[in-house]
């Protein structure tokens, strides 16, 4: 049976479910090509940073102004931006900067929750109109072939709207679990870079306290 034929099959549930479907693809693919380019340089850009803030501050600050796209890239920019606060304070930034990047790491997943919530449901009524039409074609009065041949398109409509409802449903879930994996590895990888950022933020602001003859309220014992 062709792709047209078994999309009329399935009756008139298959033009949401076609929708869906064009719009799972089209967000996983700019979900795909997000996650690429993530996973390719984010923890080699921080590793860089981390290395070179050390040693010179405004080399890691131009670093990171030339990884922009990148979601720890404008976090540790926004921190590293603000003059002379203290320890806590750059804490406190740091934790707000990955806060607001968030909603782009989990950028679709509501899309994502309502195509696997709704395919199957959009299957289900599917398979009750199918159903309807083929109860409704049968007379007892007169079994021929034209009843027998609405039952079974009934019945076909039936079968085809739930399996469809559940390929787009199943196809969606397999991404969107994948997504929040790799959402949750960076969240990782984002506060375990932005630790080492707040040590190395802490021992440059000791030293200028110590270079200015101030007490050291941060200081190591």
């Amino acid at each position: 049976m062709r792709i047209v034929e078994i999309f009329t099959a399935g009756g008139i549930v298959m033009y949401p479910l076609l929708a869906f479907s064009v719009v799972a693809i089209a967000l996983i693919a700019e979900r795909i090509a997000f996650w690429l380019r993530i996973n390719r340089r984010q923890r080699q850009v921080a590793s860089e940073v981390l290395k070179i803030y050390l040693h010179d501050p405004e080399m890691a600050l131009a670093k990171l102004r030339s990884n922009l796209d990148l979601p720890i890239a404008r976090i540790f920019l926004e921190a590293l931006t603000l003059d002379q606060i203290s320890p806590n304070g750059f804490r406190l930034v740091l934790e707000s900067a990955t806060q607001a990047e968030i909603p782009n790491l989990k950028r679709f997943n509501t899309f994502f929750d309502i195509i696997i919530t709704a395919s199957p449901l959009l299957g289900l009524l599917g398979t009750v109109l199918g159903l309807i039409q083929s109860f409704a074609s049968i007379t007892l009065d007169n079994v021929g072939a034209q009843n027998i041949g609405g039952a079974t398109a009934g019945i076909s409509e039936a079968l085809v709207s739930t399996a469809t409802g559940i390929i787009v449903a199943v196809f969606t879930l397999v991404f969107a679990r994948a997504f929040r994996g790799l959402y949750q590895r960076q969240l990782s990888l984002i506060r375990e870079y932005g630790t080492q950022l707040e040590f190395y933020y802490l021992r440059q602001y000791e030293n200028q306290l110590e270079n200015k003859g101030f007490v050291q309220p941060y200081a190591r014992s």
